[in-house]
This record gives structure tokens, sequence and C-alpha cells, in this order.
């Protein structure tokens, strides 16, 4: 009787979590459906998507040894969920790329260059050019930077706009920063955009507080005879400090100290995503404004499935999702999930191929995508 009783409550126990573990999971993959300012909880369960996905892989292999029909819960849930986690995860084992271009497509990079490692530079001082060596390498027609830090005054300290143009072989550019915040009085933070093609019109589109995530921009360039839209844009952060990744690396036990960072990073994450909304929802108004095709790049601060990347990107081409294989991390701490950076591109271009460059010289990895314009 005594073990009868105990097998039904743990059967009872395992499906109920079953249940709900499908439950949370197909919240968190279609997280972007819900509004930020009425339901910010549900972002949390995207950045857990995954996990639940690895968890409802493991009830199946369970029930299908236990009791065969059980396992139709994680089943039926991962097949709802089927298109927003191919967003997370491509049908695709492996991809290629070859650094050499082609002169019909337009190579585009993306990457958070971590200031260009001028806080560190006295004790890593070739850090730099190994950066630029790296973009170089490449030769992007298009380079989207965010956390660029650089004088376009007459100081020539860390590095000047001139000494980029130089190295990194552009002959245009565009910088867009906040005065308010600079480096040393004479330098500033901001994001920029290097392009090889002639470019025919500048923007910054600036929304208060204008600080430096309320900041986004795009230029107009010529490739040939066609003008193509360009945006580059650096969403809101969690802004962690160092004792918020220590717990998250290393949760302690001690109460009172696990109660003040538990409290410190869901007001984080609650702030990032508001913030992310509001910005997102400007983004996408400047876009849908666009009289030419528009490619987009740029830092985004949340995975695939957030609301933040589907306002913005639902509706373009995402080069990861159409050439891309694996998980595709583009931030190279926490969490082996976070695809946070992104280039996407309009309806009018074919994605040709894709690449992730797993080198850690920034706390970011830099992303590629060639892109073909198919001519109507």
């Amino acid at each position: 009787m005594a073990k009868g009783f105990l097998r039904r409550q743990t059967r009872r126990i395992l499906i109920i979590a079953n249940v709900a573990a499908a439950i949370l999971f197909l919240l968190g993959s279609y997280s972007y459906l819900f509004s930020p300012r009425l339901f910010w909880p549900v972002g949390m369960l995207n950045l857990t998507a995954f996990y639940f996905f690895l968890v409802l892989v493991a009830f199946i292999i369970f029930w299908l040894i236990v009791r065969p029909r059980r396992a139709l819960i994680s089943a039926v849930a991962i097949l709802l969920a089927y298109k927003p986690m191919t967003r997370v995860l491509p049908l695709r084992l492996s991809h290629s790329f070859t650094a050499q271009k082609d002169s019909s497509s337009i190579r585009v990079m993306t990457w958070n260059v971590a200031q260009f490692n001028v806080l560190d530079d006295r004790k890593h001082p070739g850090v730099k050019n190994d950066m630029i060596s790296l973009v170089n390498y490449y030769q992007p027609d298009i380079a989207c930077f965010q956390e660029m830090v650089a004088e376009d005054s007459t100081v020539r300290d860390h590095g000047h706009i001139d000494e980029f143009l130089k190295k990194l072989h552009f002959p245009g550019y565009f910088y867009s920063y906040n005065v308010k915040e600079d480096f040393w009085g004479y330098a500033h933070f901001g994001i920029i955009i290097f392009s090889r093609y002639p470019i025919v019109r500048k923007q910054t589109v600036s929304f208060y507080p204008n600080d430096y995530n309320s900041i986004f921009q795009y230029i107009d360039v010529l490739k040939g005879e066609d003008t193509i839209r360009v945006f580059n844009i650096h969403l809101q952060s969690l802004r962690f400090s160092r004792a918020n990744l220590k717990y998250i690396d290393d949760p302690t036990i001690e109460e009172d100290k696990t109660l003040k960072e538990s409290k410190s990073i869901l007001g984080k994450f609650k702030r990032g995503f508001l913030k992310r909304q509001i910005q997102a929802d400007r983004i996408r108004a400047e876009v849908d404004k666009s009289p030419y095709p528009v490619i987009l790049a740029g830092d985004f601060n949340d995975l695939p499935n957030s609301y933040a990347c589907q306002t913005i990107g639902g509706n373009m081409k995402n080069a990861f999702v159409e050439k891309g294989a694996g998980l595709g991390r583009s931030f190279t701490g926490i969490s082996p999930v976070l695809r946070i950076d992104n280039i996407f591109a309009g309806n009018e271009f074919g994605i040709k191929q894709y690449q992730l460059v797993k080198k850690k010289l920034s706390d970011h990895f830099p992303i590629l995508a060639d892109l073909q314009l198919n001519k109507k």
C-alpha cells in the first residue's frame, strides 16, 4: 500500500512538473507577444526558455522509457514553439564562411568594441591593434561599432577618428554621441558607423533623457545606383555591478546578502525590459519611415524572442537565423545562450553568409554577414 501510494504521488508530481515546465517554456518562447510595461516578468522566462527546452527533452526521454504517451506533453509544447525556437537554435548543424568577399555583396560587421580597450590599454597595449587587425582581415564594407571612444578634437591621445579611418582604411564615417558622456573631457563615448560606400545622409535620433542608450543613428549610402539606409543601435544594458555578477556566478547563502542582491538584480532586469521597450518602439517607428532598403545592426542586450528584438526585426531577415548555426552566443560572459548582437536586413536582401568570430578581444564577439541586394 505504502509503495503504491508513493508511486502514485511521485507520478503526479512528475506530471505536474512536466506541465509546469511546458507552460513556462511556451511563455518564454512567445515572450515577445507580451508588453514589458504590463508583463515584464515574462521577459525573465525568455532568458530561461532554452533551459526549459532541455528539461522537456529530458522528460521526453524519461516518459518514452516509463510511459510513452506522456512524452506528448513535452513534444506538443516543443512543436507549438517550433518557430520561435528556430530563432534560438536554427535547424543547421554547421555553416561555412568565406573570408574573401564577393564584390556584388555587402559585408556588414557589428561589434561592441568596449572602448577599444581604452580603460586597460596600459596593461594590455596590444588589444587595440589586434581588434583593428581583425576588422581589416574581414574587410567589412559597413562596420557598426558600439561603445566607441575616440577624439575628434585637436587632442590625440588614445585614438583619434583620423587614426581609426587611416588604420581601418575607411573613407567615411558617422559618429553619434552625447557630449555629457565624455572620456577625459575631450574624447567621446558613443556609436559609430564606418563605410566604404559614399555617405549621402547622416542622422542621429535622440530622445529624452538623451543619454547613451537614448540615441541611435543611421546613414544613407550609395552602392552603385542603389541607396541603402543603415541603422546602428545599442539598447539598454542591465548595468550589472561586479557584486551582481559575482552573485550570479556564486549565489551566497547569507540570507541578508542574498535578499539584497536578488532585489538589485531583479530591479535591473525590470528597468532594462522597460527601457528597451521604449527604445525598440522608437527605432521601429524610424525604420518604418525609410524610403530605402534597410540594414540594421547593433547590440540589443536582449535575446532573439524578446519584445525588443521582435519589435525591431520581426519583419526583417535575421542573418544568424538565415545562415548561422548553434546557439551563436555573442556575449562572452554569464550564459551560453546570450546571442544579443544582431544583423537584420530588409526583405529586399538575400543573406549569403554569416560569421561569428570567437576571439575574445572585447566582452562581445564581432559578427559579420554578407548581404545581396536583390534587383527588382
